[in-house]
């Protein structure tokens, strides 16, 4: 039996696909005449896509860009440091809220992180990389039946967002002991990711323990 483990990987994943799964709309320098930029549209590996209507200078996505490369390097206070400017100048900017939020995470602020993320939710309340990231501050927190309360929303609106399902199982697993709702996330997990082999392990697992 492959045992579950406290599921860190949900933070490295988001902050790696947050780019791929939010496109800006961003309005030209100032010297471009008034013209702005076409939107784009970028996904993620899994198909999911979030367009962002906020439009903001070339220089506050250089910023947003520069940021999420200090998270994949490593260095969070960088990346604090950009955010807390650019969400100064932006604070509508849901994309960079939720990376603040992710970025005061890694730091172990977590008041703070959930603060920001708070703010991401009150100009996006259905955003599911928000909700699934506010899940595991709660999560970090003790505060499970909460943690449990973001998931399912992120889920509600977005049943495509894999992320919060997997959380929402490991969280039934291993901080609720509600076997039923593990096993029937774990397995709804499973049919949009068939190759995570743990998962396959874990449903095995839980189908010997409660006989399903």
């Amino acid at each position: 039996m492959q045992a579950r483990t406290e599921p860190a990987w949900t933070n490295r994943w988001i902050a790696c696909a947050l780019p791929f799964a939010l496109a800006l709309l961003v309005a030209g320098c100032a010297g471009s005449g008034g013209k702005h930029s076409p939107p784009v549209e970028v996904r993620d590996a899994s198909g999911f896509s979030i367009t962002e209507t906020t439009r903001v200078s070339a220089a506050a996505r250089d910023d947003f860009e520069a940021a999420h490369r200090a998270l994949e390097a490593g260095d969070p206070a960088r990346a604090v440091e950009i955010l807390r400017a650019l969400t100064s100048e932006a604070p509508e900017l849901t994309a960079a809220q939720i990376n603040l939020g992710i970025a005061l995470a890694r730091q172990g602020e977590l008041a703070l992180a959930e603060t920001a993320l708070a703010k991401a939710l009150e100009h996006n309340p259905n955003h599911p990389v928000a909700r699934n990231e506010l899940g595991i501050v709660y999560r970090r927190t003790g505060r499970f039946a909460e943690a449990r309360k973001s998931f399912e929303s992120a889920l509600s609106t977005h049943p495509e967002f894999h992320p919060a399902r997997k959380n929402l199982a490991i969280l039934c697993d291993l901080y609720l002991a509600d076997a039923a709702c593990a096993l029937e996330q774990y397995r709804l997990y499973r049919a949009v990711v068939p190759g995570d082999e743990k998962v396959g392990m874990w449903i095995a697992d839980l189908e010997n323990r409660i006989g399903g």
